[in-house]
């Protein structure tokens, strides 16, 4: 998996949210990735829910917020550690427990949650239809995802970044889902600007660049020009 050791440095840990989510256009986006997690997934109260790659919690606390019973699991020991000093601060740690563990070999049984959904994770796989059918194994209704689009400004924005990412047509979506028996229920499609962008966008610039999004999704061409889409399904 691209970035397996990046994700494990202690100064990643150290400098991640505040790079990306607590100025300016980084705040912007984290407030519409949240949006978009949490009308994916609603209502939440009550329900067990996984998050893959949950990283230092961003969502997995949120949901706890919510009253969900969350299980976060991450390969990075370091970003678990940042995830449970955040869930005590916002005293939802009864009921959010935080987990090291590879997303291939899931260590839980057959239709064990309500709900699993990983957000900034396909991106970085090599083998996604295995991912997918692992993250179906698990639920018993529910299976949110997203994934970066090649056919948008994402593929220009790929050539800056070190590592890269997986880019994904709508056929290569398709035939993931149909792989892991996934039905899909619901899809959104958001940021004809990269979201890498616009968190190096102070934030009056970036609001006025969401407004044009919003603009052009409003069109015909919104969705194909999105560089991000979220995938909802449910187990067949």
């Amino acid at each position: 998996m691209k970035g397996q050791e990046w994700y494990q440095q202690e100064t990643v840990v150290e400098s991640y949210e505040d790079k990306r989510f607590s100025r300016g256009g980084g705040r912007l986006t984290d407030r519409l990735e949240k949006e978009a997690v949490g009308e994916a997934l609603a209502p939440v109260e009550d329900r067990k829910i996984l998050e893959i790659a949950c990283g230092t919690g961003r969502f997995s606390v949120m949901l706890a917020q919510q009253g969900a019973d969350v299980v976060g699991l991450d390969i990075s020991a370091p970003m678990l550690g940042e995830g449970r000093r955040k869930a005590r601060q916002a005293g939802v740690d009864d009921h959010l427990e935080f987990l090291r563990g590879d997303a291939a070999r899931l260590p839980f049984p057959d239709d064990h949650f309500d709900s699993v959904f990983a957000i900034r994770f396909f991106h970085l796989v090599d083998e996604p239809e295995r991912y997918l059918s692992e993250l179906a194994r698990v639920s018993k209704d529910q299976v949110v995802f997203e994934t970066y689009n090649r056919f948008s400004g994402r593929s220009l924005y790929n050539w800056a970044l070190p590592m890269g990412s997986r880019l994904y047509s709508r056929r290569e979506v398709d035939g993931m889902l149909a792989a892991a028996d996934l039905r899909l229920t619901g899809e959104t499609h958001e940021f004809v600007v990269p979201f890498g962008l616009y968190r190096k966008l102070p934030g009056g610039v970036a609001k006025a660049f969401r407004s044009v999004e919003e603009a052009v999704d409003r069109t015909p061409l919104g969705d194909s020009l999105a560089s991000i889409s979220y995938w909802s399904a449910t187990v067949e």
